[in-house]
């Protein structure tokens, strides 16, 4: 390592918004000290080093499940550390060494400038003569938080059809206070958490936070906002008060983190794949590498009346929001936030044809929508809809679109996509404009009819996919592209090495087998299939989903364990992500996992949208919607709504109003519904069109806390960064009392009024009588008052502090 600052034994590192301090021990490990704001106070004696590892050889240098104190955490011995900065990024790499076995850690540490998130990952080289096979390396390791005697940690289930629930309970519970100076020892005590599999957000999101205790705590007994008192793991509302510490390890594999107490304090470590709990292992030969997957940690304190966000969680899950939108890949989608409609939930199911299509992409346009994805199934020759087993070819069934349906190949303009997705980014631009859909006749008028494949242009799925760039919006297609059925005829194609294997057999789940994006043939099919898609038949977005699990991995050639040819393969497919959308820069990719199950840091860094979850029940939706933002940032969290003709208006606005805070995902028969109800979708989408430009920068609060499974009140805002702009809440009534009282913190204690709007529904916003929801704000209390009259109901608020009159 070249470029190195070699200075005394401490040194500070950071920016205004996260500060931190390092002291070398007398061991010659560096200890980072301190992490937080500009002025925070050092902890020394409960300090970490910097890296924690595991190898043959090499283990723990004590008995126990945690991942510290470790033989290799020892001997790292620093070396010396350079800083650099750029593109709004603060940089800090270190290097440590040990000189027995020559191995190398580089500690590269980052943070977005003015954001008070620190991002770290490790880079192992060895520089000695011998092989070293590793077994566990920490990505990030922090020391000297507060006694556990007074956090409260936080985890989040993360289950199908039931995503982003979070639930919190005393660290003591679980690291139980041992007398430790009676002992002379720290406990062996550890509060961990672990993803497997190829769905690393499958049972828990992979993320958690400490809160320090002192604010307040809603909800049952038992922590978990159900009002049940069982003890069950569903979340409780907590609004602690003080500071606040929230996590993500960014691994689209397997990771863990754990918490314990270490010198009456506690510690935080966070790791990608592990041996001993994923069978990853790696062997670094002489002057090999291997690179650990990222971490970041977000800090928030609580601010008070009139200033800041309130709650140190709040300002925490701020802080990661902004970090999540600096490290992600640039994309104009972020931007732009266009309607989709998707044509699965609650409608088609998997079942399209092009009879069953032209009818809806009229009504979607006529709805405001600006993208069009037929969802799964256009692909099926089946007569019985079976196949699961079957898919990889990715061609057209012509059952399903007839007229030159298997054909659909290369010869058409391939320039056709490229310009209605450049007419949709000029389009959507324009707040508050329904796409040029007022150019364009309704429902049951004049162009397409429920048999109406006659009218098209061209036969077959490229026909229907011209008639949604005629009606103004641009095409989507799903895509399965990771595996291959058992009965398809890629399953032969392919070389063995191209899937997924154990000891020479190839791997079947399901009926399906895995592709090795690792290999060149699963790419070069793969990259083939997209250039079809995309390149030839002017497909704008891919919703590219993942419906399988394989765990603990594949051991490809080369691989030395399963678990690493599983972080291998994980990689791959996000690098062959990246480079599709190089090669199609203005292609839009939705990633979904049945749902999330793939909800993780690393996917959501390349693609622009996240599928939120497959629930298709609209009242059960409400939490999933509200908590989505502590796992993605709201312009790239997809929240269905999915109105249906034989829904009353209140059901149809319930589950229109609780996609408005997101990316709406357009659902339902609306070629079905009455004028009047397709009325109500319509004013939904145009709110939701008008607001859209404040949505991609703003930060997401929680006035009622986060919500817990079966709340009947809940709440989700989303407020203008730094306080230039309005604010927007979200209010679900489930249940319970027709009012509640919403703190809205950094709206209090001001001087000035605060305008209070109700946005949606349409109907309470043209009303005012008692049947009517209503929102007001209460300056005394720096509270919104906010009365729905009838349950399932919803409201949108815009809060908007005014300028003070002149005098």
């Amino acid at each position: 390592m070249t470029g190195l600052n070699r200075t005394g034994p401490a040194f500070t590192w950071g920016h205004a918004a996260i500060e931190t301090e390092f002291a070398t021990a007398a061991d010659g490990t560096l200890r980072l000290v301190r992490l937080g704001p500009s002025g925070d106070t050092a902890d020394p004696e409960a300090a970490l080093p910097l890296v924690e590892l595991t190898a043959f050889g090499h283990g723990s240098g004590w008995s126990g499940p945690r991942f510290t104190g470790t033989a290799f955490g020892a001997t790292l011995a620093y070396r010396g550390h350079r800083r650099d900065s750029g593109g709004g990024w603060e940089r800090l790499t270190i290097e440590l060494h040990d000189a027995e076995t020559g191995l190398t850690a580089l500690v590269e540490l980052s943070s977005p400038t003015g954001v008070a998130v620190l991002r770290s990952l490790v880079r192992l080289r060895n520089d000695g003569t011998e092989s070293l096979v590793v077994q566990s390396v920490s990505s990030l390791l922090l020391g000297g938080l507060p006694s556990p005697d007074v956090l409260d940690v936080h985890r989040a289930r993360n289950d199908w059809l039931a995503e982003c629930r979070w639930y919190a309970e005393p660290l003591r519970a679980t690291v139980a206070d041992i007398s430790v100076d009676v002992h002379q020892h720290d406990s062996r005590a550890a509060l961990s958490l672990t993803g497997r599999g190829s769905w690393p957000s499958d049972g828990h999101l992979a993320m958690g936070a400490l809160t320090e205790r002192g604010g307040v705590r809603d909800g049952g007994g038992d922590g978990n906002g159900d009002g049940d008192g069982d003890g069950s793991e569903d979340p409780g509302r907590v609004r602690g008060r003080g500071r606040a510490w929230v996590w993500q390890v960014e691994s689209p594999a397997g990771w863990r983190w754990d918490l314990g107490e270490r010198a009456h304090g506690t510690y935080l470590a966070l790791n990608g794949p592990t041996d001993a709990e994923h069978q990853w292992r790696v062997r670094l030969a002489p002057g090999e590498e291997f690179t650990t997957v990222p971490a970041a940690l977000a800090v928030g304190a609580a601010a008070g009346a009139g200033a800041g966000h309130g709650s140190g969680l709040d300002a925490a899950l701020g802080a990661l929001t902004a970090y999540r939108r600096a490290v992600r890949r640039p994309h104009p989608d972020h931007e732009v936030l266009p309607v989709i409609f998707n044509d699965y939930m609650n409608t088609l199911m998997g079942d399209p044809t092009t009879a069953k299509l032209l009818p809806l992409i009229d009504a979607a346009a006529d709805a405001g929508a600006e993208y069009f994805c037929i969802d799964s199934g256009w692909y099926d020759d089946s007569v019985d809809g079976g196949w699961w087993d079957s898919v990889g070819e990715w061609l057209p069934s012509a059952r399903r679109f007839p007229d030159g349906g298997a054909g659909g190949g290369r010869g058409a303009s391939t320039g056709a996509g490229q310009d209605a997705r450049s007419e949709a980014g000029t389009r959507t631009g324009d707040s508050g404009e329904r796409g040029g859909s007022e150019a364009v006749v309704r429902v049951g008028e004049g162009r397409g009819s429920a048999s109406g494949e006659g009218a098209l242009s061209d036969g077959g799925i490229r026909g229907v996919l011209g008639r949604i760039r005629e009606r103004g919006m641009v095409p989507g297609l799903w895509l399965e592209p990771e595996v291959v059925g058992v009965r398809s005829p890629v399953a032969a194609e392919l070389p063995p090495e191209a899937f997924f294997q154990r000891d020479g057999v190839r791997l079947t789940e399901q009926g399906r087998h895995q592709l090795d994006l690792r290999h060149p043939a699963a790419r070069a099919h793969l990259d083939k299939t997209v250039d079809r898609l995309v390149g030839d038949w002017g497909v704008g977005y891919l919703k590219l989903d993942y419906n399988i699990v394989i765990d603990p991995g594949t051991t490809a050639p080369g691989d030395l364990s399963p678990g690493a040819g599983l972080l291998g393969h994980a990689h791959a497919y996000l690098g062959w992500l990246s480079d599709v959308l190089d090669r199609y820069p203005h292609l839009v990719v939705e990633n979904c996992a049945s749902g999330g199950m793939r909800m993780d840091g690393a996917t959501l860094a390349v693609s622009q949208l996240q599928s939120t979850s497959d629930q298709q029940d609209p009242l059960r939706y409400p939490p999933i919607a509200a908590s989505a933002p502590t796992a993605v940032p709201p312009e790239q969290g997809a929240v269905w709504a999915y109105p249906q003709p034989e829904h009353d208006d209140d059901l149809i606005t319930f589950t229109l109003g609780g996609a408005l805070l997101g990316r709406i995902h357009l659902s339902g028969h609306l070629n079905r519904m009455t004028p009047r109800q397709l009325g109500l979708v319509r004013d939904a989408v145009d709110t939701y069109k008008s607001i859209r430009g404040d949505l991609a920068h703003a930060d997401p609060f929680w006035p009622l806390g986060l919500p817990g499974w079966t709340d009947e009140w809940l709440a989700l805002g989303l407020r203008a960064p730094e306080g230039h702009g309005p604010s927007y809440v979200s209010v679900w009534r489930r249940g319970g009392e027709a009012e509640v009282r919403l703190p809205v913190p950094h709206l209090a204690g001001r001087d000035t009024p605060v305008r209070t709007e109700i946005l949606h529904p349409s109907a309470a916003r043209r009303s005012s009588t008692a049947a009517s929801a209503s929102a007001v704000w209460d300056p005394s209390s720096g509270e919104l008052r906010v009365s729905v009259p009838r349950a399932p109901g919803v409201v949108l608020i815009r809060l908007t502090p005014q300028a003070r009159a002149a005098a």
